[in-house]
């Protein structure tokens, strides 16, 4: 099973924090095998996509969660479970794609795919972490609405952010969004497993 430990992994935790650890392993764990799977089908074309492409993507995605919530019906076969899972994956595209910078069309050999996408789910799970130590798991107490409105929030934010041509003056820049959307994603995953929301 893919883990990934940090160094707050070593350290003592309540059960609850343990709990939460081993939920989003899994969660992450079900994410990167859907993508590992399609790359195998479809290789690295996501390399052509730039920013703003990903930022639509995810967009789409979030928009048909917060459609469907809203009517409480759906008539294409994909569930909620499926988009918040595309999400996660397409945030992980969006951070190596910032890192890579050139979009050429180039095939990225498997192994290096995995690299990649472990370490950016490294980075985003260390700060998963943190904000977990400091808000107390808060996210647990939150409607799905809610991760679904906060997650167009970032993408608004993102757009801001490339309309001002990458620069912020105190806000975090895109990746740091990037790894909210990510992160708010894998929450609305944990709470569909246990049944506190629908998927």
């Amino acid at each position: 099973m893919f883990v990934i430990f940090g160094a707050k992994d070593r350290k003592k935790q309540s059960p609850t924090f343990t709990m939460t650890n081993q939920q989003y392993d899994k969660a992450v764990q079900s994410c990167r095998d859907i993508f590992i799977k399609k790359t195998k089908d479809y290789g690295t074309s996501w390399r052509v996509l730039r920013t703003i492409s990903i930022v639509d993507q995810i967009f789409i995605k979030a928009q048909r969660v917060r459609t469907i919530q809203e009517k409480g019906t759906q008539m294409v076969g994909e569930d909620i479970t499926g988009e918040f899972m595309a999400m996660v994956n397409y945030g992980v595209i969006g951070l190596i794609q910032l890192d890579l910078a050139d979009t050429k069309v180039e095939d990225l050999p498997l192994n290096k795919v995995e690299q990649l996408y472990d370490e950016k789910i490294g980075v985003t799970r260390e700060v998963m972490l943190d904000k977990n130590h400091d808000y107390g798991e808060a996210w647990r107490g939150m409607s799905q609405e809610s991760f679904a409105d906060l997650i167009l929030m970032k993408l608004m934010r993102i757009r801001q952010i490339l309309a001002n041509e990458g620069k912020t003056l105190i806000s975090e820049g895109i990746d740091a969004n990037y790894i909210d959307i990510i992160n708010y994603s894998l929450f609305a995953l944990i709470l569909i497993v246990e049944g506190k929301h629908k998927g």
